[in-house]
């Protein structure tokens, strides 16, 4: 397989513009990207065999990632994760965002990054196949403040390694926190089946429980004991249908922060693993990020057909989404979510695919 980073038209969009995707291909990895989002529509990685087979979860055409927005692959933001009541005050003002998820707000809203079109600002192979997605965000967009100039970097920086890296400024204080959603299943999304079977590693002492709406309740509490511990390991499926946790029942599985012990870094470190025991694919995750949202596909309803003529339902996939913690406008006590101007955003995370 030769080393190349190609685009292409992919479709427009309702409004007449024009979307582009992106493949990067490297050694024992391959990618395709859209504009759309600035997501993740395929990835390629071999199992232990040496067979190719699409981990994530996405669509087969524009039209459904514009009228279906689940997420799939995309980039979140303005903020990824929940506001609670979409509120928060800056200086003195009070901000009221989009709600979207009851009533809250939830990955910057409806019109969020996830559903807007990005531009190419980079493209090549040297040293590295990668892209660069840009997006100006103006002031207001979603009610939040400042103009925000975001960027997202896929690269394929090693065998096997895809590194995503973003960046953002501001012209006036604001907050920001983005992630990619990209829902996995490392047996491969052409023949779908649960993903209850697959090991989870977290690197996380603490989690932060949830209220009914999902919002952190403030406490950060111990894994210790619980179905939420998963720092030696164990399958999603082991207490995924534990009704006894009222934190399970109450997210119907797993769609909480976990509190990483790294707690934030310039350089990623180790935070998550997940092994598929029957095609053998590992994905280790390393980030700069203080928290990482573990979500089980919950709310995969069987409402959306996939790029393989399948429907997408509870538990086909999951997703690690690293972050800053849900609702931290509102909580001090967590790490801060506030950029300056002249100051710059920084988060990157590298997904690791062995067998």
């Amino acid at each position: 397989m030769s080393i190349a980073a190609t685009r292409r038209p992919f479709g427009t969009l309702s409004d007449g513009g024009a979307v582009e995707a992106v493949e990067l291909i490297g050694e024992g990895i391959s990618v395709r990207l859209i504009g759309f989002g600035a997501a993740i529509q395929s990835l390629y990685v071999p199992d232990r065999d040496g067979r190719m087979a699409d981990v994530v979860l996405g669509y087969p055409d524009l039209g459904l990632y514009e009228t279906r927005p689940l997420y799939l692959g995309a980039t979140i933001g303005r903020y990824a994760n929940r506001i609670a009541h979409g509120r928060f005050e800056i200086d003195g003002r009070l901000v009221q965002l989009a709600c979207n998820n009851g009533a809250n707000s939830l990955h910057g809203g409806p019109g969020g990054f996830h559903h807007r079109n990005w531009t190419i600002a980079a493209l090549g192979d040297d040293p590295v196949p990668s892209v660069t997605f840009e997006r100006v965000s103006p002031d207001g967009e979603e009610g939040f403040p400042g103009t925000v100039t975001a960027s997202v970097r896929y690269a394929l920086t090693a065998p096997g390694e895809l590194t995503i890296a973003f960046e953002a400024e501001t012209d006036a204080p604001t907050i920001v926190n983005l992630t990619n959603h990209s829902f996995f299943n490392l047996a491969g999304t052409e023949r779908l089946q649960a993903i209850l079977d697959h090991r989870l590693t977290v690197d996380a002492d603490a989690y932060l429980p949830i209220d009914a709406g999902s919002i952190p309740t403030g406490e950060v509490r111990s894994v210790e004991g619980t179905a939420f511990d998963f720092r030696s390991g164990r399958a999603f499926g082991e207490h995924i249908h534990d009704g006894a946790d009222p934190q399970i029942a109450a997210a119907r599985g797993y769609d909480h922060n976990y509190v990483l012990n790294a707690g934030g870094s310039i350089e990623p470190v180790f935070a998550a693993r997940v092994e598929d025991p029957a095609s053998g694919r590992v994905m280790e995750l390393h980030t700069t990020e203080p928290g990482l949202q573990v979500y089980s596909g919950n709310f995969l309803d069987a409402s959306t057909v996939g790029k393989y003529g399948q429907v997408q339902r509870q538990s086909d996939a999951f997703c690690l989404e690293p972050q800053h913690f849900p609702d931290s406008p509102n909580r001090p006590e967590f790490p801060s979510v506030r950029l300056e101007p002249g100051a710059r955003y920084r988060h990157t995370s590298i997904y690791r695919f062995t067998t």
